[in-house]
């Protein structure tokens, strides 16, 4: 265990925030990660594909950590979206297989810890080993009360949005919806995420600057940070970073201050 890491900890069980942390007050309710990068990362090392994906799940470990030492209240990450099936296929299979590994390797300390999983996407359209894992971590974990981890698997924002679009219509067409009954709470219970706050803190690896279709509908006042390091180098030191990078913000919503 690293000092850092120790000393988070210790300054968590103590009822402190970490030394270098923005204020309590400052810190975003709800970060979501495009996690980008691992692909360039691994051809740089004049490695497969495969090896940063992997370099990629080790960074995503501390991520989630840091994330339920520093309080942050939910994390999304953008692990596979519907677009990625269009890859190649030994990278696709290497995935699916990351996946799988870790559930395994991990699902023991997230649900230790009290972090609740719900996944964000189309679970019915995962193979079968992959979609019981998740399924099975789901359920597992349904009653945590720390963190919450949402991992997009399999998921589009404009399907999301879709999908929402045609609950809805369902509803009306059965008479048990008005159109004047339609409102912004109405709709957001129908995404993937109802019940959780809108994202605050929108952070994306790599140095590309787009959203990729990740939570749309959620993201409309987040901040953006688009961080130059590749998701495999991306540290604990880095992501205090950009949340001091939020902190640091005027949030106004479109009003004036």
């Amino acid at each position: 265990m690293s000092a850092l890491f120790s000393r988070d900890r210790a300054a968590k069980e103590q009822g402190r925030l970490p030394d270098g942390l923005p204020p309590a007050e400052r810190l975003p309710k709800h970060v979501a990660i495009v996690m980008d990068g691992n692909g360039r990362w691994a051809k740089k090392r004049h490695l497969p594909r495969s090896a940063g994906h992997r370099a990629g799940v080790e960074a995503l470990r501390d991520i989630i950590r840091a994330s339920d030492d520093w309080g942050i209240g939910h994390l999304s990450i953008y692990a596979f979206s519907t677009e990625n099936w269009g890859r190649p296929q030994d990278e696709v299979s290497a995935l699916m297989q990351l996946l799988l590994q870790y559930f395994s390797s991990e699902i023991d300390e997230l649900d230790e810890k009290g972090v609740r999983i719900r996944i964000l996407g189309d679970v019915d359209g995962l193979p079968a080993p992959q979609r019981e894992a998740v399924q099975n971590a789901m359920a597992r974990t349904r009653d945590n009360r720390g963190l919450h981890l949402n991992i997009a698997l399999n998921y589009g924002g404009r399907a999301e949005l879709l999908n929402a679009a045609r609950s809805l219509m369902r509803q009306a067409a059965e008479g048990a919806l008005r159109p004047e009954e339609l409102t912004a709470d109405r709709f957001a219970a129908e995404l993937y995420t109802a019940g959780q706050p809108d994202v605050d803190l929108f952070i994306r690896t790599s140095g590309e600057i787009r959203t990729s279709n990740f939570l749309p509908w959620q993201t409309a006042y987040a901040e953006m940070v688009f961080n130059e390091t590749l998701w495999p180098d991306y540290t604990r030191e880095a992501y205090r970073q950009d949340l001091w990078t939020y902190a640091r913000r005027d949030r106004r919503f479109g009003k004036v201050k």
